[in-house]
């Protein structure tokens, strides 16, 4: 039985800008998918890797995100959809049925430790779904019309990261059976909304996305200080 990372990264970039989508760039010696790969070639509770790009990115991922690094793990190299959910479907379709637990992660987070992976993963053998998950230090307020109309109450207030691990069949068949057209934010929140509850763990170190440009330069002060 085996637990498979799938790792997202067929989006377009369209809030960071740029003709070539930012986890395709280089970062610190080599492109920044390549890092978030990375994490999980070396977690020891990945038994292997389907990265999910968009079709014109398929052979370029294979020659210059995969091949040059010596990513054992990584067993298939798929097609993903016009959608981050449809992409993630694609993607869990493709697995094989010896599957037992998916390991979801976003491919422009390449901090994650490989400890942190294993943590969750360990988590989500007995609890069935687990994500990293961070608490909000910042008072959130709800705002509508550009007015404050109320203040969450900040300390059950957590920050969805990846990666999300689920059984594979739980997750598979919330996101077969979701609305294509509903707005779910994160995959956890397919699962939460078929009634499973989700086990957060927080993790050990900053596991920042790369979403801005502002993103770009926190993450390579990090990869900096990791390979110096």
């Amino acid at each position: 039985m085996k637990t498979y990372a799938l790792i997202v990264a067929a989006g377009r970039a369209v809030r960071f800008g740029g003709a070539v989508p930012k986890q395709f760039r280089e970062i610190c010696g080599k492109p920044l998918l390549s890092w978030a790969i990375s994490r999980f070639q070396q977690a020891s509770s990945i038994d292997a890797i389907a990265v999910v790009v968009a079709d014109e990115h398929l052979l370029h991922t294979s020659q210059k995100i995969v091949d040059p690094f010596g990513f054992t793990k990584v067993q298939k190299i798929v097609v993903g959809g016009e959608t981050r959910q449809e992409s993630v479907l694609k993607g869990l379709k493709s697995l094989p049925i010896s599957t037992r637990l998916v390991a979801i992660h976003d491919g422009a987070r390449p901090l994650t430790r490989p400890s942190d992976i294993d943590r969750v993963v360990q988590m989500a053998q007995t609890e069935r779904a687990a994500m990293l998950a961070v608490p909000a230090t910042d008072t959130v307020k709800r705002v509508r019309d550009g007015y404050i109309i109320g203040t969450l109450e900040r300390d059950s207030l957590y920050l969805a990261q990846t990666p999300q691990v689920f059984d594979y069949d739980l997750i598979f068949d919330a996101h077969r059976s979701a609305d294509a057209n509903a707005a779910f934010s994160d995959d956890a929140s397919l699962v939460e909304a078929r009634g499973f509850k989700v086990r957060v763990v927080e993790p050990s170190s900053p596991n920042v996305k790369v979403t801005h440009t502002d993103d770009w330069a926190v993450v390579q002060a990090f990869l900096k200080k990791e390979t110096e």
